[in-house]
């Protein structure tokens, strides 16, 4: 079982880290779905995890339908993430259809070299989920992201329980979007997945003590992920899944 969480910053990665996390992905900006970020906090973040680091690779929020001047962005940003020593990326290209966007992505993949990569959330975009995951699985992918095409992974379980059958441990398919201690269980037994995605994020108060009235709303606080949810979390996905081997075994 890998708890992975999408940190927002260095500080981020550290939290998750100390909280027990198996992977850290890599970001800026969550509140718009997550974007890539700069050079140096992906080397600083390399310098200071010891457990894998994977980064996004989205130049932008929005859809997933990339000209070539962002598709040649990302592949120079995947370029630097092999030369920071990253594990691995997450990237994900649609075609105007709804299709996976099949030479894009090689392309991408393919100046990734090595390094491990992820199928993100692009695929819950798909127009036929079960179709785009035999072109992510051809594209070498080790695992996809996914909502099972809802707004939450436990309301996309049952598509999500779908692709984990259908992947023949091909791929891993990983449950993310309001993945949180509440529901770790759940998910894990109703999809059967073994990798899941989570941000466990809460607001730090803004240590500023000038607050001018017209900044106010600027100056709220930084969103982080915190140590103790996510120690909450990866508890609960270790006693649910002894709970479920228990239950196998008798």
């Amino acid at each position: 079982m890998i708890l992975e969480i999408a940190a927002n910053s260095v500080a981020s990665a550290l939290a998750a880290q100390e909280g027990g996390a198996g992977r850290i992905e890599l970001c800026t900006a969550l509140e718009l779905g997550g974007l890539t970020p700069s050079s140096a906090q992906i080397t600083l973040a390399r310098e200071q995890l010891t457990i894998p680091l994977y980064v996004l690779i989205r130049p932008r929020a929005g859809d997933f339908l990339y000209s070539d001047l962002e598709c040649e962005t990302m592949l120079r940003d995947i370029e630097a993430c092999v030369r920071a020593g990253c594990d691995g990326v997450v990237l994900g290209v649609l075609d105007a259809g709804g299709q996976v966007d099949m030479p894009r992505c090689r392309s991408l993949i393919s100046a990734a070299g090595d390094s491990g990569v992820t199928f993100h959330r692009a695929f819950d975009l798909t127009r036929d989920p079960l179709s785009a995951l035999e072109d992510v699985i051809a594209l070498g992918c080790e695992r996809v992201l996914t909502s099972g095409a809802q707004a939450s992974a436990i309301e996309g379980a049952t598509l999500i329980r779908q692709l984990v059958e259908l992947s023949a441990a091909r791929i891993a398919v990983m449950p993310g979007a309001g993945v949180s201690a509440r529901n770790i269980g759940e998910l894990l037994a109703v999809t059967g997945a073994r990798e899941f995605h989570a941000s466990a994020k809460c607001q730090h108060p803004s240590a500023m003590q000038w607050q001018p009235p017209l900044l106010t709303d600027m100056q709220d606080g930084e969103w982080r992920s915190d140590v103790e949810q996510i120690r909450t979390i990866v508890a609960a996905l270790g006693s649910a899944f002894e709970a479920r081997s228990r239950a196998s075994a008798v």
